[in-house]
């Protein structure tokens, strides 16, 4: 039985993600070759301009696999904490604790934004931002946290553990600049606590 053309379709999209993955993470983006990849797939690059357009369009969509990993991974972490607050987080800790991944530093830290520009207009970023906003809807509900403009302030929270990801893919020495970046994050996101709250 013949595929539907739909089914062929998905399924080498699926392929040249993948494959540009491994090729992204080995090589970079720069060096990473379309031909190679599109040969170790057993695909042509008509495929690849079929379902991505070029290659950036192919690393926004390897980039938008990953990052929405990494945002499935922290929510994960985030709900073994002991509370909502907590989970908050622990969520933006684990996304920067993330830089470390060589992975994760290359073609989401490093390249993505080289070639895809700001992150924070990413479309994975911004479901990020409306997970981040309903939480601080709910803890500012709750009187947990303080009665801002839960859009506003989410912005900045998702902010500070983007940037503090960024800063630590992009330091000389990785594994020292994230407990800085973590205790420094912590700190900012604490200030989002009523008075009462943040001595607890």
């Amino acid at each position: 039985m013949v595929k539907p053309r739909s089914e062929t379709m998905r399924e080498n999209r699926a392929k040249l993600i993948m494959a540009a993955r491994q090729a992204f993470a080995e090589h970079g983006y720069a060096e990473a070759s379309m031909d190679e990849l599109t040969a170790r797939v057993g695909l042509t690059r008509g495929a690849l301009y079929k379902s991505f357009g070029d290659k950036r369009g192919l690393l926004a969509a390897v980039v938008y696999q990953i990052d929405t990993e990494m945002a499935s991974r922290a929510k994960e972490i985030g709900a073994r904490a002991a509370d909502e607050w907590q989970a908050l987080l622990a969520e933006g800790a684990a996304y920067i604790e993330m830089a470390l991944d060589p992975e994760i530093q290359r073609i989401v830290l490093m390249d993505g934004p080289a070639v895809l520009g700001d992150p924070s207009l990413w479309p994975s970023q911004d479901s990020c931002l409306q997970v981040t906003i309903h939480a601080l809807d709910r803890l500012i509900a709750k009187g947990i946290v303080k009665p801002l403009d839960a859009n506003a302030a989410a912005r900045l929270v998702s902010g500070a553990a983007l940037n503090a990801a960024l800063w630590v893919a992009a330091s000389e020495d990785p594994q020292a600049a994230l407990p800085r970046a973590v205790e420094a994050f912590r700190a900012l996101a604490e200030g989002l606590l009523l008075p009462e709250r943040s001595s607890q």
